[in-house]
C-alpha cells in the first residue's frame, strides 16, 4: 500500500512539473521578448495587409482585445507598425487593419501633414519601440487635400495644412486624371520622402535596411487599403518569400 501511494505521488509531481512547463512556454510564446518577436519590414506590412484584408471580407478576427492583452501592455509596449493617416473618422486604422491593443502605433493628423511634434513621435517609436515599418494612409475623398485643390484662404490653422499640401497639388496639376485622386496619391508619397530623409533617425534606419515606409490609400467604398508605388513590390517580394500565411490580391 506504502508502495502504490508513494507511485501515485510521483505521478502527481511529474504532472505537475509538466503542465508549469506548458504554462512556462505558453506565456513566452504569448509575451515573447522583442528579439524573438520582432518582424522584419515586409512581414510587419504582411501583417497589417492581412488585417485589411479580413476587414473587407468580414473575417475579422478583433485581436488583442482581451482582459489578458489588457493586463500585458500595462508594463509596456512592442507595436510591430506606425500608421500614420488622417483624422477623418471614416479611417480609423485599429479598425480596418484589424488589430488589437498594442498593435500599431498611430499618429493622425488632417491630411497626413506632418510637423516637430508628429516627426518626433514616429522617431520615437522607431528609435525607442524598434518598429520596422511606418505606412503613411491617404484616403479616398480628403478634405485638406481638396481644401488644397481648391485653392483660397482657409482660416486659423487649416491654412497651414493646406499650404504643406499644395506641392502634391501642383504636382498632380500636370498629371492625367482626376485632380483630386491624385492629389492624394503624391500628398501621400510626399509624406513619405520626408520621413525617409528626416535625419538622422529615419533615413538611417531606411538606409540600414530595418525600417520601411510605405504609401498606402483607403478606399471608402470598399474598406481595401490599397499599397502605392514601391509598396505593392515589397509585398509581392514578401509572397514570394512565403513569409506571409496568405497574399490578397487588392484592387
Amino acid at each position: 500500500m506504502t508502495s502504490s501511494k508513494g507511485f501515485v505521488l510521483v505521478i502527481i509531481l511529474v504532472l505537475v512539473v509538466f503542465l508549469s512547463g506548458a504554462a512556462a512556454i505558453g506565456a513566452n510564446v504569448a509575451h515573447g521578448s522583442s528579439a524573438d518577436t520582432a518582424m522584419t519590414p515586409e512581414q510587419a506590412l504582411n501583417t497589417l495587409m492581412e488585417g485589411n484584408a479580413r476587414f473587407v471580407s468580414g473575417n475579422v478576427l478583433h485581436p488583442n482585445q482581451s482582459d489578458e492583452q489588457q493586463a500585458k501592455v500595462v508594463s509596456g509596449q512592442e507595436p510591430f507598425a506606425v500608421v500614420v493617416s488622417c483624422s477623418d473618422s471614416r479611417v480609423p486604422p485599429e479598425i480596418i487593419f484589424d488589430q488589437g491593443i498594442g498593435d500599431i502605433f498611430v499618429v493622425r493628423t488632417a491630411g497626413e501633414v506632418m510637423d516637430n511634434a508628429t516627426v518626433g513621435s514616429i522617431e520615437y517609436a522607431v528609435e525607442h519601440l524598434h518598429v520596422p515599418l511606418i505606412v503613411v494612409l491617404g484616403h479616398d475623398d480628403c478634405g485638406a487635400v481638396a481644401a488644397a485643390v481648391n485653392g483660397g484662404t482657409e482660416p486659423g490653422q487649416i491654412s497651414y495644412l493646406v499650404n504643406a499640401i499644395k506641392p502634391a497639388v501642383d504636382t498632380a496639376k500636370g498629371m492625367q486624371g482626376d485632380l483630386l485622386s491624385n492629389a492624394i496619391n503624391e500628398n501621400t508619397k510626399d509624406v513619405v520622402a520626408q520621413l525617409e530623409s528626416t535625419q538622422p533617425i529615419l533615413h538611417e534606419h531606411v538606409k540600414g535596411g530595418n525600417l520601411l515606409i510605405v504609401p498606402a490609400r483607403y478606399h471608402l467604398d470598399t474598406g481595401a487599403v490599397e499599397l502605392l508605388g514601391n509598396a505593392s513590390q515589397a509585398q509581392n517580394t514578401a509572397c514570394d518569400l512565403g513569409t506571409m500565411t496568405s497574399c490578397p490580391v487588392l484592387q
